[in-house]
């Protein structure tokens, strides 16, 4: 059984994917995005996000894809509105400020990984055009949130139109973004549809490493590829890349493999409820964050992998489920944690 609950990172890549790399390995291929690929995988996206004229560069990370989208969006003396938990402040190592040559990330607060408008519309304010302010920029926005939780449309159309009256330029930091549109049951184009570029994640939803941004305004494609070369992410054999993400798109599998993972955390989440759990946050995707007792993961983490986050008498932990979770391998992790 797997029972590596960690990350969705820990996954294996998905049979289609790791086929289609195997495929794309037969004779020679033109480098650095020249390859036999890379438009079918434009133009998927174009079609999917409905941005017609949309530009799309791959990457290797999430954070790359991230520090470089943002890096493009905003001046050197420019602001990065985020929340205070999202990945581009707390788990990034300081790459988005350091490709975007030293753009300040302004951490904004907000219940369950969410920034409130309110709160953000402070900030602007704030956030004068005095010489001796960091100037209003860009706006990252995270689905699934760092927590679990997913932005409903709504509450995405109410950060993006607030970000669009001040003029500021707006991100999505969609490493789950498939598991967002799983759980809100929408379209890509749906949850996009205020955005200015998108981190469209791949290698936590079954790829081995691949990440696009996608950029609705074709004007960024220029200044976004000499950043990506310069910040070393111009594959000689993108052919890898492109490979990995037309085989992720083609027939939905990206959604597909997403709808799973999500599965697989709804059982996993009603099981916990059932065992005594307490949900730190709403479950709405396939990322858990909830309090036990310890007697309780002292058990389950002789057999099963997972993070535990302080060392109180019920430390709060984090549960991910990958797109293979089995209901046997959910069912598994809970008769552990149940004793």
């Amino acid at each position: 059984m797997n029972l590596n609950y960690a990350s969705d990172n820990t996954g294996p890549v998905a049979a289609p994917i790791m086929e289609a790399m195997v495929a794309a390995n037969e004779g020679g291929a033109m480098p650095y995005g020249a390859d036999p690929w890379m438009p079918g995988v434009r133009d998927a996206l174009r079609d999917l996000f409905d941005w017609p004229e949309a530009e799309v560069l791959l990457v290797g990370t999430g954070t790359a894809a991230n520090a470089l989208a943002l890096a493009g969006l905003v001046a050197p003396w420019g602001s990065i509105l985020c929340h205070r938990d999202s990945h581009v402040e707390r788990d990034e190592c300081g790459a988005p400020e350091f490709y975007a040559d030293g753009a300040k990330l302004v951490p904004i607060g907000g219940p369950d990984g969410k920034m409130s408008p309110d709160r953000v519309a402070e900030e602007i304010a704030r956030l004068t055009r005095s010489v001796h302010n960091v100037q209003l920029g860009a706006m990252s926005v995270t689905n699934v949130t760092e927590v679990g939780t997913v932005h409903t449309l709504d509450e995405l159309a109410a950060l993006t139109d607030l970000a669009r009256a001040h003029d500021i330029a707006t991100h999505l930091d969609g490493a789950r973004f498939a598991n967002a549109c799983a759980a809100l049951g929408c379209s890509a184009a749906e949850m996009v549809a205020g955005f200015d570029v998108v981190s469209f994640g791949g290698t936590k939803n079954g790829c081995m490493a691949v990440e696009a941004i996608v950029m609705r305004d074709p004007a960024r494609h220029w200044e976004m590829q000499l950043r990506r070369k310069r910040g070393a992410q111009l594959w000689s054999k993108h052919r890898f890349l492109s490979s990995q993400m037309a085989a992720y798109l083609k027939d939905d599998l990206w959604l597909e493999n997403a709808r799973r993972a999500n599965a697989a955390g709804k059982r996993l989440a009603t099981g916990l409820r059932g065992v005594g759990a307490e949900m730190a946050h709403p479950p709405e995707a396939n990322m858990i964050f909830c309090r036990l007792p310890r007697a309780a993961h002292d058990r389950a983490r002789a057999e099963a992998q997972y993070y535990v986050m302080d060392d109180t008498e019920t430390p709060l932990c984090r549960l991910v489920c990958d797109f293979t979770k089995t209901d046997a391998e959910v069912d598994r992790l809970l008769e552990l944690l149940a004793g």
